[in-house]
């Protein structure tokens, strides 16, 4: 997962899903720190976390083709126009997580900001590494916890966009 925030969802899929290994990567310090101590008080020892930022990550430590699946759960919409050119999801970004994909491998993404889900689907459908897994956007998965931005997106009146994509 990029960007975990406070940790509390990766660690409850991590939970969920003992067998499989997981790799967090954020670079606020208080979000590391909560989620180390989630994982020591749960006991998980599926989840390895790097404090550093994503791109360098995926570039530098992850071979490509090496992972099966990404998860990207509301990231900073960067709602002010002047300010959309600091959004996470861009052209370049998105075609390095495809290569980073194992073939039939995912990525996750979900915000509870219309016009950056928009934006997330026009990046995503353009990369031709990419298959959207449904018309446009998915289903909320049960698999996806929910998050205290998507609480609090619900409390403001706001939907919640999913979109969910395959390594072709």
């Amino acid at each position: 997962e990029i960007g975990f925030g406070m940790g509390e969802g990766l660690a409850e899929i991590a939970a969920a899903h003992p067998e499989n290994d997981y790799l967090g990567v954020e670079v606020h310090t208080p979000g590391v720190g909560a989620l180390l101590k989630q994982l020591g008080e749960r006991g998980l020892t599926n989840v390895r976390v790097v404090q550093h930022d994503a791109v360098e990550v995926l570039t530098h430590m992850l071979a490509p083709a090496s992972l099966a699946g990404i998860h990207i759960f509301f990231p900073d919409p960067w709602h002010k126009k002047r300010h959309h050119k600091r959004r996470l999801i861009q052209p370049p970004l998105v075609s390095l997580l495809a290569s980073r994909l194992a073939p039939g491998g995912y990525i996750h993404l979900a915000t509870d900001w219309q016009d950056y889900a928009e934006q997330m689907l026009a990046v995503l459908s353009a990369e031709p590494q990419l298959k959207n897994t449904v018309a446009d956007y998915a289903p909320r998965p049960d698999t996806r916890p929910l998050t205290k931005f998507e609480q609090r997106g619900i409390r403001l009146g706001h939907g919640v966009w999913d979109l969910v994509f395959r390594r072709a």
